[in-house]
């Protein structure tokens, strides 16, 4: 049989095989007294050449006398040789070969020379071969076992006997149940039947196991195998090539952990939820059992407190062990660590601690008897806590448990928990300081901008108030109502230039100022005409910041100011550069007045201009901002369309209406700052108004204490008779001292309170004054101030009107023999 060609990849046969190798004889003297057929083919020397000749004659070069004199005293010496020498063919060429010469006892002792001889390409390639297979089983550090076809262990080499702690000697005959324990071993002979039946070599499988030697650790293996056969093709068994990549599958493991630990914690700025993300990742990879606590102060969004041994708050607990949950801390609960637990250590040491064999006894963390009995019986093992720190800060801890896992937890595990606990440390401590301005930004909203609107005679409202930054939940629109004397109302809606807080403060200022000259009773063109001068002093007092220019506007803003008068259905309105109101009538008829633009404020020195609407009971003010008709890029034409469109379908609330508008012009997030603000008109009913004009006469007093009287004991307030009489008396004898001598207006009002209102046509201003006790007069105001709730003026094209409020609530409470004390005390 020929040997296979270099390289061909198929194993050589021996090439000393007697099939294969040449042999000779020599006897004692080195003379050939036998040769073989081969060995004619090798050297080209047939038997009758050679035999009775020395071999030193014709097959080595004299050259070479040196090199065969050194293995022929090996070969005396030792009874044999092998190795590979140079020797001559018949036709002259050197030709390298391969020896192996053993001594052969004679009768009468004398001695032969038995020699194989082979070529040396083929003794070498075949010499290579059996000490890569001789490596294989004595020093390569991957294991090697080779099995019959049922499976059992007809060799393994060193590397494998040490993995399975196991002799070579031991370990032969036996199955791999015989050393492996659990589903794995079912596993790994499931496949080998595999490769056994299909001849499908399995590759770099990796698979986990425990050996019986060592029950507690797990490992893990990269298993290759391949089925053998001989030459015919028949199946001789498989062999598998078994790596321990325990440490190398431990450090990918850990990798891809703290690769999902970073796509996976943090992914909201809630607290809540980045403790919760932690210990979903924690679990089940890591540990068995997790909680996440935090500091009292840290879950509240606060500062952490300085001193650690303070009450914790957990706010997550996950588990793969059902009963478990139930034994745990749940979310939410807020306790103190017992000082002899390593939390509490951790807390106060705020160094990791990992407890391999877990020293502390479970029950210490409760003091429920029954808790702690069924925290026994978890066998929980091992424990490491591990502190929750962000820029130098304690926040909190975090604690895991292995109780089904057997192994338990090792200085690699320390370092992947500290990982985790510090990318989610630095995360909840973003979202506390988030918490912390949001909540500060919630609160500048609330002290901003109406929360709860009361309810009003005058209109019923609805809002919607969405800032473009929803982080800081402010922005520079606004909007208000504002209850005027009269029973009116003022509706608001205004738009700061820019977001954020800094726009929310400017706001803050104009709508106080609003509220002010709202009190004043202005009207709404002299109330702009205040604020446009309010806005250049802002402007003036701040400094141009980067990407302004000295003397560039910083300071800008809209508005639009109503007022809305239920006794007469009249409603004055008036512009700063805002967008038209849409009214809305109770049949669905949308219309944008015609109401002049005006400049918008900051501009300084032009005029704004007011314009009254009669608007029909029932009617529908829409106020808003431009970020509402300008949300999707629509110009304000297309936007006014839409939003008309969402404020023409009638019979639904303003509630579901300013839902409708919101789902029909605003996108999820909104790129602009947008206020909205319905209000429904109402109209007070004639019965609910009394009004007289009376002559500027002495007896005008007398007169508007008659009608008063008569007025109240018709709507059933007899209680405040006698003090709105006693007020109305004041302001009419005022109006007839200071009013130039022309006809007076007595107007009672039964409302939410009682109105009592006195104009005239004078623009002298009441003033209220404490008068000395020599004073013959100048108590009437006083008087006034004191019997009522609220008193004011306010000022008309025509002259002034002053105006006094009594609580209806406080009518029951009415004392008039108080009343008449404040008048004797006068």
């Amino acid at each position: 049989m020929d040997a296979p060609a270099p390289g061909s990849g198929e194993a050589p046969e021996d090439p000393f095989a007697l099939h294969n190798s040449a042999s000779a004889v020599l006897d004692g003297r080195g003379r050939v007294v036998g040769w073989s057929g081969r060995a004619q083919e090798h050297l080209g020397y047939p038997p009758e050449e050679v035999l009775g000749r020395a071999a030193s004659e014709f097959l080595f070069d004299p050259g070479d006398r040196e090199v065969v004199l050194e293995a022929a005293a090996a070969c005396e010496r030792d009874g044999g040789w092998s190795g590979i020498l140079p020797v001559l063919h018949r036709s002259g060429r050197r030709v390298e070969l391969g020896f192996r010469a053993r001594a052969v006892i004679r009768a009468g002792s004398a001695r032969e020379w038995f020699l194989v001889v082979a070529p040396a390409e083929e003794v070498l390639r075949w010499e290579t071969d059996r000490s890569v297979l001789d490596g294989l089983f004595r020093r390569s550090p991957i294991g090697l076992s080779v099995h019959a076809p049922d499976l059992s262990v007809l060799r393994i080499n060193r590397a494998l006997a040490r993995f399975t702690q196991l002799s070579t000697a031991e370990i032969r005959g036996r199955r791999i149940g015989d050393f492996l324990i659990g589903p794995d071993v079912k596993t790994i002979e499931t496949r080998l039947r595999r490769v056994l039946e299909t001849g499908a070599p399995l590759i770099f499988t990796e698979q986990p196991c425990r050996l019986r030697s060592d029950p507690d650790h797990e490992r893990v293996v990269s298993v290759s195998a391949f089925r053998m056969q001989d030459p015919s093709g028949g199946t001789l068994g498989v062999t598998q090539l078994v790596e321990d990549v325990t440490d190398r599958y431990r450090a990918r493991r850990r990798l891809a952990l703290l690769n999902r630990a970073s796509t996976s914690i943090g992914t909201t700025l809630d607290i809540g939820r980045t403790t919760r993300e932690l210990a979903d990742v924690a679990v089940p990879d890591l540990a068995d059992a997790v909680s996440v606590d935090l500091l009292e102060s840290v879950a509240r969004g606060e500062e952490p407190a300085r001193e650690a041994g303070g009450p914790v708050r957990r706010m997550a607990v996950h588990s793969v062990v059902t009963e478990a949950l139930r034994v745990m801390h749940s979310a939410g609960e807020l306790f103190h660590f017992d000082p002899r637990t390593p939390q509490a250590r951790c807390l106060a040491e705020q160094s990791s601690i990992l407890e391999p064999v877990l020293r502390t006894s479970p029950g210490w963390y409760f003091r429920d008897q029954e808790r702690r009995r069924r925290a026994l019986g978890l066998e929980a093992h091992s424990l490491i806590v591990v502190p929750l720190t962000a820029r130098g800060v304690l926040l909190g801890l975090l604690s895991l448990w292995r109780a089904e896992r057997p192994e338990p937890f090792e200085a690699d595990d320390l370092t992947l928990a500290e990982e985790f606990a510090a990318r989610a440390a630095l995360c909840i401590d973003n979202a506390r300081r988030y918490t912390q301005q949001h909540q500060a930004a919630l609160t500048l909203q609330r002290s901003l901008l109406p929360q709860a609107l009361p309810e009003y005679s005058a209109v019923e409202v609805a809002h919607r108030y969405l800032p473009a930054d929803p982080a800081t939940g402010v922005g520079g629109d606004w909007f208000d109502v504002i209850p005027l004397s009269g029973a009116r109302v003022a509706l608001v809606v205004g738009d700061v230039v820019g977001h954020g807080l800094h726009a929310a403060a400017t706001m803050g200022r104009l709508r106080t100022a609003v509220h002010t000259l709202a009190g004043l009773d202005y009207a709404p063109d002299e109330v702009l005409s205040h604020l446009d001068d309010l806005v250049n002093r802002l402007a003036a007092e701040q400094e141009p910041g980067d990407g302004h220019a000295p003397g560039q506007q910083i300071v800008g803003a809209t508005c639009l100011y109503a007022v809305y008068d239920p006794t007469s259905r009249r409603c004055t309105l008036a512009r700063a550069g805002h967008v038209p109101p849409v009214v809305v009538t109770s049949d669905g008829t949308v219309a944008v007045p015609d109401l002049p633009e005006g400049p918008p404020l900051g501009l300084g020195g032009l005029p704004f201009e007011s314009v009254e609407l009669e608007l029909a009971e029932g009617s529908l003010l829409a106020l808003y901002t431009d970020g509402l008709v300008e949300a999707r890029g629509l110009d304000l034409d297309e936007g006014l369309a839409r939003l008309r469109e969402a404020l023409s379908r009638p019979g639904r609330s303003l509630e579901e209406t300013c839902t409708d508008v919101q789902d029909a012009l605003l996108p999820d997030h909104p790129p602009d700052d947008v206020a909205l603000l319905l209000a429904r008109t109402r109209v007070l009913a004639p019965e609910q108004i009394a009004s007289w004009e009376l002559p500027a006469e002495p007896t005008a007093a007398a007169r508007a204490r008659h009608l008063t009287e008569t007025t109240l004991t018709g709507w059933g307030m007899e209680e405040l008779a006698f003090t709105a009489e006693l007020v109305v008396s004041e302001l009419v004898t005022n109006a007839y001292r200071y009013g130039g001598g022309t006809p007076l207006t007595l107007r009672l009002i039964r409302d939410r309170s009682l109105v009592c209102e006195v104009s005239d046509r004078s623009s002298t201003a009441p003033h209220l004054r404490r008068a000395r006790t020599t004073d013959e007069g100048g108590r009437g105001l006083f008087l006034v101030a004191q019997l009522t709730e609220r008193w004011g003026a306010r000022y008309t094209r025509d002259g002034k009107t002053v105006w006094t409020e009594f609580p209806l609530a406080a009518a029951a409470q009415g004392d008039p023999a108080a009343a008449q004390d404040l008048v004797l005390n006068r």
